[in-house]
């Protein structure tokens, strides 16, 4: 992390300050409760800052700075449904960001920026090198209590924006909680999970009993929930052997379902997340809404549309060469993948410079491509048509090709109101089909929901990869890709330090793709994404080997042992920006067997949607 220069700064605090505002209109909230809690936080900030400044001169111990900070973290927990909710942008990326740099926009400018925030404190100070870094973990609490001030100020000047459906930001936390609370994502120098949890169900519970909108509703099954909840946190404070599974079935996934049950205003969120108010169950196929990240309409989505883009998908016709299809990188039994290293390409015995990710849950991304390159998915599609390597035609000469052909003329006009066969109307019924890819009837999904058993080692399985092993703070659960949380409205990109070959493998040497950093995208040409890849998902991973974007890997066992020594930087390959820990996860052959488990529970290639 480097020291923040005063012309960063002044980027921060203006881009802070833009990020007051809430993602839609809302009324003002002027509740006692939430105002006493953003005061609280403020004192405890304040007594933070002073703590921070007292520990750089040897004044109070590292234990006692550790302290402050969890009073802080606690304090902010009980408020983190409201504020995080109302201000998603400025709670991520000042007040809880993650620790990483990260870039973000001003205009037409782009700014590679470090992190700030919570998070960032956390790792700091619960680190081995907090002796070492008294200056940085000063500077940064500084920050991060000027921000909040003037985010306070703002807010008892102006008011708390508040929209129109009070359950929604308690249903968000209970989200951030499991995807992002218990796996230690937010936490991850202290690892208090439990602890952090049970202050931010403290805070919903302190909100529903407080404010008069609820006397409108039954709370009592909620409070007691929530009363079990805490209580059941509190026994349980060990990381490793936290139970991720019965906390969910006991107590996340019934108070989801309860402030469901309450859900009787708008939809404050439909222009900014993906995620389905209506769900029920994070294990269900319609957590997420698939018309949030297409520019299909549901309306619009037949089944009849649905037929004309398989159509399109499998016809070898569209390509220049007569050659080449969609499928041909993309087979239905290898869940929509190849199975090769790297895909091929037009001309024979060659390949495309990177191999095919699964089309299943395909929809529900912001960014496509590993170098994340296209940001919906029509526009995907166009970079296969335009490349020389793949398709090499255009829309014109597709086009051309469909209006002589009088399946086609038919199918057109019978699923479009003005029946033409166009750029438009192609990317639809293409879109149509892919966002049919739904994958979410695997063993594991089913056993979440209650309708099937799973063997144990799934079990320690799940709980390893939501904890030890670190996999679900970039493949995040329920999807386990890295399509952000609680949201759901970015995609992740991370630097691995990816080898051309399996350790076991000599010589051991960093793959020279670099990734995102030399995409399209000019204003993400930063070093933070050097050899940065998008984070696929690990559905149906036991069907779509090999590995990594370059297909280095012909096993999961590999993969693991690839990620338990802390992938490149942690072999001692040269990294300057790895986003995975380099810190070895010392995980056994068993517990490495039972990840494997849990990853094959989640295959499904059962269903589409057009089924």
């Amino acid at each position: 992390m480097r020291l923040y220069s005063l012309c960063i700064v002044v980027v921060l605090i203006a881009l802070a300050v833009m990020s007051f505002n809430p993602p839609y209109k809302g009324i003002k909230d002027r509740s006692v409760l939430i105002n006493s809690g953003l005061s609280d936080f403020k004192m405890k900030l304040d007594q933070l800052k002073r703590d921070a400044y007292q520990f750089s001169e040897d004044k109070i111990s590292l234990e006692d700075l550790q302290n402050s900070l969890s009073t802080t973290r606690r304090s902010y927990k009980e408020i983190e449904f409201y504020i995080a909710y109302y201000y998603p942008e400025f709670a991520k990326t000042h007040l809880n960001a993650a620790p990483l740099f990260h870039l973000e926009a001003a205009g037409t400018s782009a700014y590679t920026l470090p992190p700030e925030g919570l998070q960032v404190l956390d790792e700091l100070i619960f680190s081995e090198e907090a002796s070492n870094n008294k200056e940085k973990i000063k500077e940064i609490t500084a920050f991060l209590y000027n921000s909040y001030a003037s985010f306070y100020l703002h807010s008892t000047k102006n008011g708390l924006s508040k929209g129109n459906n009070k359950t929604l930001p308690l249903r968000i936390e209970l989200i951030r909680i499991y995807t992002l609370g218990i796996t230690g994502f937010d936490t991850p120098g202290s690892l208090h999970i439990s602890e952090e949890a049970s202050h931010a169900l403290l805070g919903i519970k302190k909100y529903i009993n407080d404010d008069l909108y609820f006397k409108n509703y039954n709370i009592q099954k909620a409070n007691v929930i929530l009363s079990e909840s805490i209580l059941y946190l509190s026994k349980n404070t060990n990381f490793e052997t936290f139970d991720r599974i019965e906390f969910y079935k006991k107590y996340i996934q019934p108070l989801y379902e309860e402030f469901g049950n309450w859900d009787g205003r708008p939809d404050d969120l439909r222009e900014f997340s993906g995620w389905n108010v209506t769900n029920k169950n994070f294990f269900s196929s319609d957590f997420l809404d698939p018309y949030f990240y297409t520019l299909l309409q549901s309306g619009d989505n037949t089944p009849e549309m649905r037929s004309l883009g398989k159509k399109i998908f499998y016809d070898q016709n569209i390509s220049d060469n007569q050659k080449m299809s969609c499928a041909t990188c993309h087979l239905p039994e290898n869940a929509f993948t190849d199975l090769k290293m790297k895909s091929q390409s037009n001309i024979q015995g060659k390949t495309v410079i990177r191999n095919s990710p699964s089309l299943y849950n395909a929809v529900f991304a912001k960014r496509f491509f590993y170098d994340m390159r296209a940001f919906y998915l029509e526009q995907q599609v166009e970079h296969v048509i335009y490349n020389e390597q793949e398709f090499n035609t255009s829309y014109e000469n597709i086009i051309k090709k469909l209006k002589v052909i009088p399946e086609y003329k038919k199918a057109f006009k019978s699923n479009f109101s003005n029946g033409k066969i166009n750029r438009e109307n192609f990317s639809k019924a293409l879109s149509s089909y892919v966002a049919s890819l739904y994958s979410f009837e695997s063993d594991f999904d089913q056993f979440m929901r209650n309708e099937k058993e799973v063997s144990e080692d799934v079990k320690k399985g799940f709980n390893l990869f939501m904890g030890k092993a670190n996999c679900a703070t970039c493949h995040f659960a329920p999807h386990f890709s890295g399509l952000v949380p609680p949201f759901f409205n970015e995609n992740e990109s991370e630097v691995l330090g990816v080898t051309k070959k399996p350790l076991n493998q000599k010589p051991i040497e960093l793959d020279a793709d670099l990734g995102r950093v030399n995409s399209p995208v000019k204003k993400e040409n930063s070093w933070i994404y050097e050899n940065s890849f998008k984070t696929m998902t690990v559905r149906n991973i036991a069907l779509t080997r090999p590995y990594f974007h370059n297909g280095a890997f012909n096993t999961l066992e590999e993969v693991l042992e690839f990620y338990n020594e802390g992938g490149g930087e942690g072999i001692g390959l040269p990294m300057k920006n790895q986003t995975l820990p380099p810190d070895k996860l010392n995980l056994t052959s068993l517990e490495i067997k039972q990840i494997i488990a849990f990853l094959n529970s989640l295959t499904d290639i059962s269903k589409t949607k057009e089924n």
